[in-house]
């Protein structure tokens, strides 16, 4: 999928995790992320160019974010993954995440080569 895979790709979004640089205060770092994936496969460089497409599936990855972990900021979301019954750690949650993110772009992938 990420043919020119760049360590610094992952640098840059280090500080994302735990809702911005650890204060778990902002947007879940596995959600920032993802819309940043989507981005860089298919954001627009200019101004001129269409970005229809990275809004929509960034909408509907959050959409499919917050339906199964019913948040989207982190301190609601690590407050649960630590409670009874929670998924134990947020690498647990960013799998999910990950997942759901594959999900949306194999979608999108699939209806573009239905076209």
């Amino acid at each position: 999928m990420i043919s020119n895979w760049d360590p610094q790709h992952v640098r840059m979004a280090t500080a994302l995790g735990g809702g911005v640089g650890g204060t778990h205060d902002e947007l879940c770092g596995a959600l920032s992320g993802g819309i940043l994936v989507i981005g860089g496969l298919h954001g627009r460089v200019t101004s001129q160019e269409d970005d229809d497409l990275a809004y929509e599936l960034a909408k509907s990855y959050r959409r499919r974010f917050l339906d199964r972990f019913g948040d989207t900021q982190c301190a609601p979301l690590r407050d649960g993954v630590k409670a009874p019954g929670g998924l134990d750690s947020c690498a647990q949650l960013v799998e999910q995440a990950a997942k759901i993110l594959l999900a949306v772009l194999d979608e999108a992938d699939t209806e573009t080569k239905a076209r």
